[in-house]
C-alpha cells in the first residue's frame, strides 16, 4: 500500500482537490464531503477504507481552502464537473460515498453518469423533504452540535470558516431545494443509506423513505452516533460499506468490469 498522494485538478473554472491512498485490488472508492466541509472530516473513514481498495477524498470547489468559483454552481453543474474529474483521472466505475450534502452530489452524478458508478453510499442524506427551511436546518444543526464530541465540532467550525458565509449560503439554497427523494429513484446502481442512530438531521423515517424510493437500497444505523458518524465511528461505517460491496452483483463490481 502506497502513501497518500495529493493533487489539484481544474475542470473549466472549477478547481478540485484530491487525496488518493492506493489500496489492494482494483476497487476505487470516492469520498465526497458535505456543505462547508472538506476531506478533513472524512479522513478517519478514508484511512479505514484503504483496506478495501484505492480511496480518493475530493475537495469540491470553494471548500477546503480552494478558490471560490467565479459563478454560482448548482447541484447539476457540480455533479457534471465531478464526473469530468473522474474521466480525467481515468478511474473507471467507482463506489461513490457522499456525506450530508455530499449525498446530493453523488446521487446526481449517479443519475447523470451511470457508467461511472458501481454503487452509491449515502451517509446522513439531506435534506428531509418535510424540513427544508433555513430555520429548520439551523435548528437541526444546533441539536446535532450538542451531540458531537468537541473535536468533531472544532473540525466543522474550522472548515466552515475556510468556506466562508457567502459560499455556504449560496450552496445552502441548492441543498434545501434539491429533491433527492425524486432523483434517487433514477439511480440504477445499488445504494446503501447509513445514519447515526441519534442523527437529528437525517432521521430514521427520512432515511427509510429514501430507501423505499430507491430501486435497490439497503439501510444501516450506527447506534449512539449523530450526523458525523463517519468521523466518530469510522470502523463501523467502513464495515457496513465492506458488506455492501461484497453483496454487489458481480457485473457491477469494478473488479469484474473487463469480464
Amino acid at each position: 500500500m502506497g502513501s497518500e498522494m495529493q493533487r489539484t485538478h481544474r475542470i473549466g473554472a472549477l478547481r478540485f482537490g484530491i487525496r488518493i491512498s492506493p489500496g489492494p485490488g482494483d476497487a476505487v472508492l470516492v469520498l465526497v464531503h458535505g456543505i462547508g466541509m472538506s476531506h478533513r472530516y472524512l479522513a478517519r473513514l478514508h484511512r479505514a477504507l484503504t483496506a478495501q481498495g484505492t480511496v480518493m477524498s475530493v475537495d469540491l470547489p470553494g471548500f477546503g481552502g480552494l478558490p471560490k468559483p467565479p459563478h454560482d454552481v448548482g447541484i447539476e453543474e457540480m455533479a457534471d464537473a465531478l464526473g469530468s474529474l473522474l474521466d480525467s483521472i481515468g478511474t473507471g466505475p467507482v463506489l461513490l460515498v457522499g456525506q450530508s450534502m455530499g449525498t446530493q452530489w453523488v446521487v446526481e452524478l449517479a443519475v447523470r453518469r451511470p457508467e461511472l458508478v458501481c454503487g452509491v453510499v449515502l451517509i446522513g442524506p439531506v435534506a428531509d423533504s418535510r424540513r427544508r427551511t433555513v430555520v429548520q436546518h439551523a435548528g437541526m444543526l444546533a441539536v446535532d452540535t450538542m451531540g458531537e464530541p468537541p473535536g468533531a465540532n472544532a473540525l466543522v467550525l474550522g472548515d466552515y470558516l475556510r468556506c466562508g458565509p457567502a459560499w455556504y449560503l449560496a450552496q445552502l439554497r441548492h441543498m434545501l431545494g434539491y429533491p433527492i427523494e425524486e432523483r434517487i429513484a433514477r439511480v440504477t446502481a445499488p445504494v446503501l443509506i447509513v445514519r447515526g442512530g441519534r442523527d437529528p438531521i437525517a432521521s430514521r423515517s427520512w432515511c427509510r423513505r429514501l430507501r423505499s424510493a430507491a430501486r435497490r437500497a439497503g439501510f444501516v444505523e450506527v447506534p449512539g452516533r449523530v450526523h458525523n458518524v463517519q468521523h466518530t465511528a469510522p470502523g463501523a461505517v467502513a464495515s457496513a460499506i465492506g458488506r455492501f460491496r461484497a453483496d454487489l452483483p458481480i457485473d457491477q463490481r469494478r473488479e469484474g468490469r473487463d469480464g
